[in-house]
């Protein structure tokens, strides 16, 4: 049989079962799927393929999956940068506000054709998003060959949208976008997290989520000091309970942050074989509380649960570089705790093998091995950089960038060639983008320059927030915090 492409004479990290690295290695695909893995032959630069790749000074290696991430405010990328906490989450949470009661779709339709330019560029071939509005990034990520799971998000707390308006756009979503584009957009279901969803909330998400029992279950879980507390204020005894009273602990579970869980949450996790999303970056750069414990994710890997990687709110930290979670996940886990918590390859495979198998979606990406999906990467190593090139896992952890992509395959087809994106037109999007935020500035009290950014005074944001859920949301949390002190 012909090949529709091969690589050949490429430095290739499997991220198998064994971890096996290729000094000079052969990858073959038809029909989209990868047909072998081998070491390279003489006449292999001679394959009758429709893309023969030479991979001299290349490195092939699985296309890195985002567990977990947002897309929607993505225009807005460093206007969040220099704000105190209350002030980015105050301004976000009215933006958000607004975006349910269907504003902005112009900023939000922008910001998902630029996240994913930028993820595809940088050799993000999987995302998770969870957005108030996905469609825009189902149709973005599925145009431009990407592979993406999108939903939803699910709240009674935290803005004031119909609930019953809120479940049936997530099941209209599901019917018009599960499985699509060839199958790489996937829908899921998205009750937003542990402390502004009441017990309703979550129980008819379990009940969409019976309706549905092929999609996975995207959460924020574990995240803050107010999650079990709201727990304890819907009835159960803490947020692991809660998913577990209502049938929503099990294996379609993809839970983002976990950073509270104790050694019975990481029990009860693994015994479940549901999956978390760890995100270091956006803690390290927005830490609420210095005291509070860095995501388990060492003991969570020893228990058997399946932990990727994800960028979170990439415009909250300025960042679209998936290689650098990695980075972070290893620093700030050696400075909370001490350091040797990973080595080099384990940090790879939460980038690749195990943010797919967090997904559920492990039998078909995240290695390089025959009968997979093809999505492959090929970063240049043949740079000062990554001279001398000896710890090709080290390299990728702590080293590489998006700027080291020069090549992405998305099941089987080439979606970028020597640097050039082919299914997407980066002016254009970059064009709309500007005239987005220009609209956006004219229609809001925000200013964005050249030289930084100026939120909506005090009065302004207060004006365009959420008023019955979050009120709702507070007046929970402060009852239930009573009743911790003083029990009945």
């Amino acid at each position: 049989m012909t090949p529709d492409i091969a690589i050949h004479d490429a430095f290739v990290l499997t991220v198998d079962d064994r971890n096996r690295l290729y000094e000079h290695g052969t990858v073959l695909v038809e029909d989209g799927r990868i047909t072998d893995v081998r070491s390279s032959r003489d006449d292999d630069a001679s394959i009758a393929a429709d893309a023969v790749i030479d991979g001299d000074g290349m490195l092939a290696m699985p296309g890195l999956v985002n567990a977990h991430t947002h897309l929607e405010l993505t225009p807005l990328i460093g206007a969040f940068s220099d704000l105190d906490l209350l002030e980015m989450m105050s301004s976000m949470t009215a933006i958000y506000g607004r975006i349910a009661e269907g504003e902005f779709e112009y900023l939000t339709e922008a910001g998902c054709e630029l996240a994913a330019l930028n993820f595809l560029a940088g050799g993000v071939t999987t995302v998770n998003s969870q957005d108030v509005r996905p469609s825009a990034g189902a149709e973005t990520f599925g145009e431009a060959g990407l592979r993406g799971f999108f939903g939803p998000a699910l709240s009674d707390l935290f803005w004031d949208v119909p609930v019953d308006e809120q479940f049936e756009r997530a099941r209209g979503f599901i019917d018009e976008y599960h499985d699509t584009y060839d199958g790489r957009i996937r829908a899921t279901i998205n009750p937003h997290d542990d402390w502004s969803c009441t017990r309703d909330l979550w129980e008819r998400a379990a009940d969409l989520a019976a309706e549905y029992p092929g999609l996975l279950v995207h959460t924020h879980l574990l995240e803050l000091e107010a999650s079990n507390t709201m727990a304890r204020s819907n009835g159960a005894e803490d947020s692991i309970d809660l998913l577990d009273d209502v049938g929503l602990l099990g294996d379609r579970l993809v839970a983002a942050h976990f950073c509270l869980a104790d050694d019975a949450d990481i029990r009860r996790t693994a015994d479940a074989d549901a999956s978390v999303a760890h995100c270091p970056s956006v803690f390290s750069y927005w830490n609420t509380d210095d005291d509070v414990q860095w995501t388990p994710v060492p003991e969570l890997r020893a228990a058997g649960v399946d932990v990727g990687l994800g960028i979170d709110d990439h415009y909250w930290h300025d960042s679209y570089n998936m290689f650098g979670e990695a980075r972070q996940a290893r620093l700030a886990a050696n400075l909370k705790r001490s350091s040797g918590q990973y080595d080099s390859m384990e940090l790879v495979r939460m980038l690749t093998i195990e943010g797919a198998r967090a997904l559920n979606v492990g039998d078909e990406i995240g290695s390089l091995e025959p009968g997979k999906r093809a999505d492959v990467i090929l970063l240049d190593v043949d740079k000062p950089k990554f001279a001398p090139l000896t710890n090709i896992p080290a390299h990728l952890a702590n080293n590489a960038a998006p700027a080291d992509v020069e090549t992405v395959i998305v099941d089987g087809d080439v979606v970028m060639r020597d640097g050039e994106v082919k299914t997407m037109d980066a002016d254009a999007v970059c064009d709309r983008v500007e005239t987005a935020v220009e609209r956006f500035e004219s229609e809001t009290d925000w200013e964005l320059g050249i030289g930084g950014s100026e939120p909506p005074g005090t009065m302004d944001v207060a004006r365009d927030l959420p008023k019955h859920g979050p009120a709702r949301l507070l007046g929970r949390l402060a009852v239930q915090s009573v009743e911790d002190k003083f029990p009945f």
